[in-house]
């Protein structure tokens, strides 16, 4: 399984921090925000990651991270997305990284407290599909929602005003190689933007979508407020902590 992390896009709601550097290099306490998505992915066993950036600070993820040494990789891919075509668009442009590979995707602003190592080996048993994270929370109108039955997701809705769980879809998710024709065939929403939830949808549609929730705490860092929650979860709680057995496994997902 390889690992992707999207950390594009402009950071308008964190203005005017973003006015001179993307959002993921922003510190969410003592690290670049970008450190821990890449970490929730090294924590699963996964070891070739693919940075998708833009904008005018793209290089300078290259000379934070480098081949990721910090993290024990050897090589760590990069890719760049012109302009703003959402998450969907985003993931399209790591079809060759993938190279028929089944795919973990993180956003890069999303900061867990503990790992999904067991998430990402049961979707490797899993065998193909799509498999999503989801968390319990007490405004899943801000966030996608998904309708459950039981173990099935039924459909999800995006940033609803009747929410039908109190569930968000939080920014992790697992793919098969059939993604990327998916992909091709969405139109953009109004937008205009390739959005991650209609490929969510079509999965569920295929009857080939399964959840799991996460453990432990979890945020994004995309708004002043979600910034300083992460920053202060770090700071007294630490995030991507490993337990013992995981860390022993860890090594052994691929």
């Amino acid at each position: 399984m390889k690992g992707i992390v999207l950390a594009g896009g402009l950071g308008t709601r964190l203005r005017p921090l973003t006015a001179v550097t993307n959002k993921h290099l922003l510190p969410v306490y003592d690290q670049p925000m970008i450190y821990y998505p890449i970490q929730t992915l090294v924590n699963a066993g996964i070891k070739e990651i693919m940075i998708v950036t833009g904008g005018n600070s793209a290089g300078d993820f290259l000379k934070l991270l480098g081949n990721g040494k910090t993290f024990g990789l050897k090589h760590l891919n990069y890719t760049y997305q012109e302009g703003e075509g959402g998450i969907a668009e985003a993931l399209s442009l790591a079809e060759d990284f993938a190279d028929g590979e089944p795919i973990c995707i993180v956003l890069g602003d999303n900061i867990i407290e503990g790992n999904i190592l067991r998430a990402v080996r049961a979707y490797r048993h899993q065998g193909g599909g799509a498999k999503i994270l989801l968390k319990r929370v007490t405004d899943p109108q801000r966030f996608g929602v998904p309708e459950l039955d039981g173990r099935r997701v039924v459909r999800i809705e995006e940033k609803p005003s009747a929410p039908k769980s109190d569930y968000a879809v939080i920014g992790i998710y697992m793919y098969d190689n059939e993604v990327f024709d998916i992909i091709r065939t969405l139109k953009p929403s109004e937008r205009g933007e390739l959005e991650i939830t209609d490929v969510n949808n079509l999965y569920i549609a295929r009857d080939e979508m399964t959840w799991d929730e996460l453990e432990g705490w979890w945020t994004d860092a995309g708004t002043f407020e979600s910034l300083l929650r992460a920053s202060n979860l770090v700071a007294e709680s630490g995030a991507n902590k490993m337990e013992v057995e995981d860390a022993a496994q860890a090594g052994t997902a691929r």
